[in-house]
């Protein structure tokens, strides 16, 4: 079974009991509807008196019961179809939501997030249709199947009739998944890279503004328009098409059976109840409609969970089953080497061992490596080669909460995460003294809610998202990692903040990205990366005595 199909059994499996109640009223609908034309037929012979059953009020009566079946059958199938398709998409969305926060975020990287968000809105509400269209494709051919069977009963004359009609409707839409299939995905796959640009560009609305160059990136953003267009215009031209044989061929059918009804009732074989009937299997049998639709939604459905299997596809980041045990903190890189799309490697072979507790401050040239070096040392990317140990513990081998409770991040332009303030601090505990440490607290307390304030009715400035950022970081017990994490800050602020982080009683590791002299002054030891190597460490004070080393801190 492939990865698509998988997802569609995942899909039908989430609507729970909906899946089997929606085949059974569909087939007693069906079931409803196919035995209506017979009982008013009968009712029609008993009115006319063409047979010696005269009760007309007994079939009757059959046949306003079979309505009422109808009727109700109509209104859970409808019911149903929208409680599994609801219950289907909350599942689909849970499962993809779940794995693109798992994936590396290399990986992650090679989607746009307008992709994805298109592929977890659209394509998934598409895919979480897949148990009504299941029921609907099983029980499609039910009625023409139950008409056949019906109108070769009344008369095998008829029967034939409609098997020649059938044959025409399969030449007629042999080529119409096919072509359809195609002008979907690809109407979804040009709409997933609209949606990419878009998102991209609206991140740097500003940028655009400030450089003139709104007219090339509204161009830009609208490059898959005529695709998008072209791929529509097949999508409709395809359905047009099967609509249009079906006019043709619909009217014809009934018309066949019209005259071959008329001629078997000139010659006695049917009764004007039978032929009453046999119109109405006639119409019943050959509804194109729900065969395009049904057909129509069958294609939506496979190509919602193809694009969604191609996410799903992607490996996430696996953890181990180790917990951490009781140490410092000390963190080690032995041989780490990462490399880029392009196979050149952005670190090298890089060997660094920081003491528990230590405050380790990571210096050199834009472009060296520095951010690069702190995302491998608390596991957000992974090394090609080598291993990082946190107290001798190799971090793929610790589990996910072993990890997240050890290390803590801190980066220049944090995302906010949460619905309050306190949430985005850090949920479940205690704001307040993270917040202090943070330089944070006091900008919360004028807040009207302090640490209940919902986080969408804050203005804050880049160095206030800085600090609250930060203070999310510092709930990290064993290792903390802050990657350019005060640049947004004032002198003053960024002095308190500087306190705590090299106060005497911190036993944390720490691990500080940073271009200012003073913090490299107050750090245990400097790492001066270059060129994706670590090209020296040791005490500030000793470093500075190289010229190259001083002229970091001057570029």
């Amino acid at each position: 079974m492939n990865p698509a199909d998988r997802l569609l059994v995942h899909a039908v499996r989430s609507t729970g009991h909906w899946t089997a109640t929606l085949a059974a009223v569909t087939v007693t609908h069906v079931a409803a509807e196919l035995a209506l034309p017979a009982i008013l037929g009968r009712a029609v012979d008993a009115a006319v008196g063409v047979t010696p059953d005269s009760s007309t009020g007994h079939w009757l009566l059959i046949a306003v019961g079979l309505i009422a079946v109808l009727v109700l059958t109509g209104a859970i199938r409808d019911y149903g179809t929208g409680a599994a398709s609801a219950r289907s998409v909350a599942a689909l969305r849970h499962t993809l939501t779940r794995h693109i926060f798992s994936l590396d975020p290399r990986t992650a990287a090679r989607h746009p997030v307008g992709d994805l968000v298109g592929r977890l809105v659209g394509q998934v509400a598409d895919a979480g249709q897949a148990a009504p269209t299941l029921v609907r494709a099983g029980t499609v051919l039910l009625p023409p199947v139950g008409s056949l069977v019906a109108l070769t009963l009344i008369d095998p004359w008829l029967g034939l009739t409609f098997v020649v009609g059938l044959l025409l409707l399969g030449v007629l839409l042999r080529r119409f998944v096919a072509d359809a299939s195609a002008a979907v995905a690809g109407y979804q796959q040009a709409q997933g890279t609209l949606a990419g640009l878009l998102v991209e560009a609206l991140a740097g609305a500003r940028t655009i503004a400030a450089a003139g160059t709104l007219e090339r990136e509204v161009a830009r953003v609208l490059t898959p328009v005529p695709a998008l267009r072209a791929y529509g215009a097949r999508t409709w031209s395809v359905l047009a098409g099967a609509a249009t044989r079906g006019a043709v061929l619909n009217p014809l059918l009934q018309l066949a059976v019209v005259a071959v009804g008329g001629v078997s009732l000139a010659a006695g074989r049917l009764t004007p109840g039978e032929l009453l009937a046999a119109l109405q299997y006639a119409a019943i049998g050959a509804g194109l409609g729900t065969v395009v639709s049904t057909l129509q939604a069958a294609v939506r459905v496979r190509a919602g969970c193809r694009r969604a299997t191609e996410v799903l596809d992607e490996p996430v980041r696996q953890h181990g089953t180790r917990t951490l045990p009781p140490g410092p903190g000390e963190l080690e890189l032995r041989g780490v080497t990462v490399r880029g799309t392009d196979g050149r490697p952005l670190l090298d072979r890089v060997d660094l061992r920081i003491p528990g507790g230590a405050l380790l401050v990571v210096v050199g040239r834009s472009g060296a490596g520095k951010s690069l070096l702190a995302a491998v040392a608390g596991r957000l990317r992974d090394p090609d080669t080598g291993q990082v140990r946190l107290d001798g513990v190799p971090l793929p081998e610790l589990t996910a909460a072993a990890l997240t409770t050890a290390t803590g991040y801190g980066f220049e332009r944090p995302v906010l995460v949460g619905a309050t303030v306190g949430e985005a601090v850090g949920c479940g505990a205690d704001p307040v003294p993270v917040a202090r440490a943070a330089a944070i607290n006091d900008f919360v307390e004028r807040l009207p809610h302090r640490y209940r304030t919902p986080l969408a009715d804050v203005a804050m400035s880049g160095g206030e998202r800085q600090r609250l950022g930060l203070a999310r970081a510092l709930r990290a017990e064993r290792l903390l990692i802050l990657d350019d994490a005060t640049s947004s800050l004032d002198t003053v602020t960024e002095y308190r903040v500087t306190r705590a982080l090299t106060a005497p009683d911190d036993r944390r590791t720490r691990i500080v990205v940073s271009h200012r002299v003073g913090m490299a002054a107050r750090a245990d030891l400097v790492a001066w990366v270059d060129g994706g190597r670590v090209r020296a460490v040791g005490p500030h004070p000793t470093l500075w005595d190289d010229p190259d080393y001083r002229a970091v801190f001057r570029s």
